[in-house]
């Protein structure tokens, strides 16, 4: 028997390296895509609930760079970002933050990413 459900390549790039972050945002910013960024923890019930989700905002907006960040794992990063909470979701056009949102709140994260894709067809047009 085939199997037919395949399982979805992630969208998600998992940030491992201060180096990782720093090259991925600066190849989006060269060119020319928006970042959001999930900075996580694995002991935080809210932030892996919003695992899926995020997921799914990568599929739905496929010209949005989605990175993951565990903070235990890249400490650097998420003091640079002041990160004090777990989710936080930060939003950054041409490698610069412009939001920043704390909470598992997927209406509102989606809201902003609409946002932020908006304001990137308007800077294109």
């Amino acid at each position: 028997m085939e199997r037919r459900e395949e399982e979805k390549k992630s969208r998600v790039v998992k940030i491992g390296s201060e180096a990782s972050w720093e090259s991925y945002v600066s190849q989006a910013t060269n060119q020319g895509s928006p970042i959001v960024v999930h900075f996580t923890a694995s002991w935080c019930m809210p932030s892996v609930a919003m695992n899926p989700f995020f997921e799914e905002l990568a599929y739905t907006f496929q010209d949005v760079l989605f990175l993951a960040v565990d903070v235990d794992e890249v400490k650097e990063v998420a003091t640079k970002y002041e990160v004090k909470a777990m989710p936080t979701f930060l939003l950054m056009k041409e490698g610069a933050q412009v939001d920043k949102l704390v909470g598992a709140n997927p209406d509102e994260i989606k809201r902003r990413i609409e946002a932020l894709v908006q304001s990137y067809q308007v800077y294109l047009a």
